[in-house]
C-alpha cells in the first residue's frame, strides 16, 4: 500500500524546519487559511483544505516545545481573486471550536488586524483558496517575516512536500544563472487543431514569440525560505523572470509575437478539482509585452478579446517560468500551485510582486486583480506543443534551453 496523502506530526515539524530552517530568537508561526463569504461559493477542496489546515494546526501546535514556535491559525474572508489584496482583518481561531462553513460564522468584534499578524508572526503558512502568493511577497518586504503560500492545495500533493528541496533548489538556482545573464528569449510553439493548422504556407501552424530579458534579474523558488522578507509557493521548484515591461524611458519592450494558449473549459481563474478538459486554442497577439488582441477563432477567442479590452492590465506578460518538478516524476494534477512547478508557463496580469511594475493600481477594481499562469504540460495543453526555447546571451552566444518541452540543461 502507498503512503498516506497526510502528513503526520514528524514530517510537519521537518517540513517546517527544512522550509525555513527557523532563526535564534524566530518564536511564532502563523497559519493564514481564508473563508467562503457573500458572492464565494464554497467547493469541496476548499472544505477539504480548511479542514486539513485546521489538522496541521493541532499538529504543530503539540509540537511547539519541539518546534520551538507557537503556533496560530487565522481564518480570514476570501480575497475572491488570485494575488488580489488582503483584507484588513482576521480571526484567530480557537481551540475546540470547529472548521467554519463561512466568514459569517465568525464574530465582527472578534477580529483582530492583519497587520498584526505581520507584525507578530516570524513565520506563516497559507494554504488558500485564492493565491495570497503577491500581497504576501510585498508585505514580507515591508515587515520581514517569511511565507509559504499554498494556493490550492490538496492531499494529491503532499507528496511533492516530501522531496529533497535542497537538490531543488540547486536545479532551480542552475537557471537562474541562465536567466540572468539573457538578453531575451525565443520560444517556438506548434499549435494543431486550430485555425493555425489550415492556413496556407510550411510555418502556419508556429507560433514564435520574443520576450525581453533585459533590465531584470531572475528568481530561483527552490523551496527554501531561509531569508527575512521573503515569500514563496510550497510546493516549490520553478525558477522565473518577469520580461521588461518598458519602464525605462526611450527603451520600449521588445517582448512581441504570437502566444498560443489552450485554455481549459472550467472557468480559467479557478482551480478545478482535477485536470480540467482542454477547450480551444486561443492565440494572442503580443506587442510591447502586452497580449493587445487574439487572432480570430471560436467563443472562447471572442471572450478574451473582450476581456483584454475591459482590463488591458490582464493582457500583460508577467512572468516566464521554468518549473523542474517533472523530473523528479511528478504529474499534473489540475491545481496550478503544483503544475505549473513541472514545467514551462507564462503568465498574464499583475507582476510587481516579482520584481515588474504591474500592481494593482493597474486595473479597474481590486476585484479584477490576477496573476494568471499559463502551463505548457501535454495533459493541460495537448495541442499545443513547445518546440524550443533558446536564450540569447548578452555576449551574443544561444543556450538551448528547451526542446520538445525538455530542457537541455546540463544540471549536474
Amino acid at each position: 500500500m502507498g503512503r498516506p496523502e497526510e502528513l503526520n506530526t514528524e514530517e510537519l515539524v521537518a517540513l517546517v524546519e527544512r522550509v525555513f530552517a527557523p532563526r535564534p530568537g524566530e518564536r511564532a508561526l502563523g497559519i493564514l487559511v481564508d473563508l467562503p463569504r457573500a458572492g464565494v461559493a464554497d467547493r469541496a477542496g476548499w472544505r477539504e483544505r480548511r479542514g486539513m489546515a485546521r489538522g496541521w494546526w493541532e499538529r504543530l501546535r503539540g509540537a511547539r516545545e519541539t518546534l520551538g514556535l507557537e503556533v496560530e491559525l487565522f481564518w480570514f474572508p476570501a480575497s475572491g481573486g488570485n494575488n488580489a489584496d488582503l483584507p484588513e482583518r482576521v480571526w484567530r481561531a480557537t481551540v475546540g471550536a470547529g472548521v467554519p462553513a463561512s466568514v459569517d460564522d465568525l464574530g465582527p468584534a472578534e477580529s483582530v488586524p492583519m497587520e498584526d499578524v505581520f507584525s507578530g508572526f516570524d513565520l506563516l503558512l497559507a494554504p488558500t483558496e485564492f493565491s495570497a502568493t503577491a500581497p504576501l511577497k510585498v508585505a514580507a518586504r515591508e515587515h520581514g517575516f517569511r511565507a509559504a503560500t499554498m494556493p490550492g492545495f490538496s492531499r494529491a500533493m503532499v507528496p511533492a512536500l516530501r522531496l529533497d528541496y535542497v537538490e531543488v533548489d540547486r536545479r532551480c538556482r542552475v537557471l537562474k544563472g541562465l536567466l540572468d545573464r539573457a538578453e531575451r528569449a525565443e520560444l517556438v510553439f506548434r499549435v494543431a487543431g486550430s485555425a493555425a493548422d489550415e492556413s496556407p504556407g510550411p510555418d502556419s501552424a508556429r507560433c514564435q514569440l520574443t520576450l525581453d530579458l533585459r533590465h531584470r534579474q531572475a528568481h530561483a523558488s527552490g523551496g527554501l525560505l531561509r531569508e527575512p522578507g521573503t515569500a514563496g509557493n510550497l510546493p516549490s521548484g520553478e525558477t522565473y523572470i518577469v520580461p521588461y515591461e518598458g519602464e525605462v524611458e526611450g527603451e520600449p519592450s521588445r517582448s512581441a509575437g504570437r502566444l498560443p494558449v489552450q485554455l481549459p473549459d472550467v472557468d480559467s481563474d479557478r482551480e478545478a478539482d482535477g485536470v480540467p478538459a482542454p477547450g480551444e486554442v486561443v492565440i494572442y497577439r503580443i506587442e510591447g509585452n502586452r497580449a493587445v488582441g487574439v487572432e480570430e477563432g471560436g467563443p472562447t477567442a471572442r471572450r478574451e478579446a473582450e476581456r483584454l479590452a475591459r482590463e488591458p492590465a490582464y493582457g500583460n506578460l508577467a512572468e516566464l517560468g521554468l518549473g523542474i518538478l517533472a523530473d523528479f516524476r511528478l504529474e499534473p494534477i489540475g491545481s496550478v500551485l503544483l503544475d505549473e512547478k513541472l514545467g514551462l508557463h507564462i503568465a498574464f496580469g499583475r507582476s510587481d510582486h516579482f520584481g515588474g511594475i504591474v500592481g494593482p493600481g493597474a486595473f479597474s477594481s481590486p476585484s479584477q486583480v490576477v496573476h494568471i499562469d499559463r502551463v505548457y504540460l501535454p495533459v493541460l495543453q495537448p495541442d499545443v506543443t513547445v518546440e524550443r526555447v533558446d536564450l540569447i546571451m548578452s555576449d551574443g552566444t544561444t543556450v538551448e534551453l528547451m526542446r520538445g518541452g525538455r530542457y537541455r540543461v546540463d544540471f549536474s
